[in-house]
């Protein structure tokens, strides 16, 4: 079964109340405002110098990779990669997360019910160790050096953190890359103006026929690809309560017990429950059709190939050592039955999926690298 929902009334250390005024999202009137942490309000100023840290390749052991660099932005900031490759060549057990829409994300990363905001996940990159992403752990010293010798950084962190007697430090550069992380919201796909905005023609009557499948019962696809963001781990500033929500879809069986590879044991590395052994984040389906390949290793490499995982309730692997039929693991979710479609509804599904790609999103140049070409 998927893990219940952790709520909590009031979501700890947010508030839309935090929101700066002066800060203008520019979202349309369907969509709600992200909420942010009462001690890191937006600003413009702190978005443009977080955009500029963003994708700072100094911000990293070799001088050449950058947040950017996992974090595409014609992929809908992931990198098309299976799994994550750090500056120094280490693989990352995990796949790059698209960063579309991740203001909204409850909780962050694939399978860490802890990690909750942006300043405190951007650490992780710039500083873990096991494996290396960045790899700047014990460096801090260089890059605040690095930081108050640069001529635009030099004006930017001021600017940004005005109140800060030194605004030069580790936790501010956190909150500005955070800052600018929030602004990555897609709202414009041929969906969203069919949906929200009143275009009857903006999507093919395929797609119109793919979402009803997507969203019946039949499929079960909406459960935990739910809402506007199209996930059921989300918070704005409408949410009644936290809702964050982590579930097993089958992908392994080693055991026949539920057994998942042991490098990629879901929140169960977190929790030690056994009952949690492979249960993930379902991650926003916004921009799908760019951010192959999917699952939280890289594992399936087509949307047609995710389809076929679901329609035959899990994955059967046949030899090696992961093999199991992922379709008979007892810790997988309810919503995982399985289901047959004609050769059109497939084709239907996938029209739908493919009406959530937002060019807009993927060309917007308040996005885009502002180093480039300096």
């Amino acid at each position: 079964m998927g893990l219940s929902r952790a709520i909590a009334a009031e979501p700890p250390g947010l508030s839309a109340g935090a929101i700066a005024v002066e800060y203008e999202w520019n979202l349309p009137d369907w969509m709600p405002r992200p909420l942010v942490p009462e001690e890191n309000p937006m600003s413009a100023e702190k978005v443009t110098l977080g955009r500029r840290l963003f994708y700072d390749t100094r911000l990293s052991v070799t001088g050449d990779f950058s947040c950017g660099s996992c974090h595409l932005q014609s992929l809908a900031f992931t990198d098309g990669k299976p799994l994550g490759i750090g500056a120094t060549g280490d693989v990352h057990p995990r796949n790059s997360m698209s960063l579309t829409n991740v203001a909204y994300s409850s909780v962050l990363t694939w399978a860490n019910p802890l990690m909750q905001d942006l300043e405190t996940q951007s650490l992780v990159p710039l500083f873990g160790e096991h494996p290396v992403e960045m790899g700047m752990a014990g460096r801090e010293g260089e890059i605040l050096a690095m930081l108050r010798e640069d001529e635009t950084y030099a004006a930017l962190f001021p600017t940004a953190f005005e109140e800060d007697a030194d605004p030069f430090t580790v936790r501010n550069l956190t909150k500005a890359i955070a800052t600018f992380e929030r602004t990555l919201i897609s709202s414009n796909s041929p969906y969203d103006r069919y949906r929200y905005g009143g275009d009857p023609t903006a999507i093919s009557a395929s797609a119109r026929r793919g979402e009803a499948l997507f969203n019946s019962e039949r499929l079960e696809c909406f459960h935990c690809h739910s809402g506007f963001n199209f996930s059921d781990s989300v918070m704005h500033e409408r949410s009644p309560f936290r809702e964050v929500a982590f579930h097993n879809t089958g992908l392994y069986n080693i055991d026949g017990n539920g057994a998942y590879p042991p490098d990629n044991p879901g929140i169960y590395e977190i929790t030690h429950d056994p009952a949690h052994m492979g249960h993930f984040k379902a991650p926003t389906l916004r921009n799908v059709a760019v951010t192959a390949p999917y699952m939280h290793d890289g594992s399936i490499a087509t949307l047609e190939e995710a389809i076929a995982h679901y329609a035959a309730a899990g994955r059967t692997i046949e030899s090696g050592d992961y093999a199991g039929v992922g379709s008979e693991n007892p810790l997988k979710s309810i919503f995982v039955v399985g289901f047959e479609l004609a050769e059109q509804e497939r084709e239907d599904v996938l029209a739908f999926l493919r009406s959530l790609t937002d060019e807009e999103f993927l060309e917007n140049p308040a996005f885009s690298d502002p180093w480039a070409g300096e």
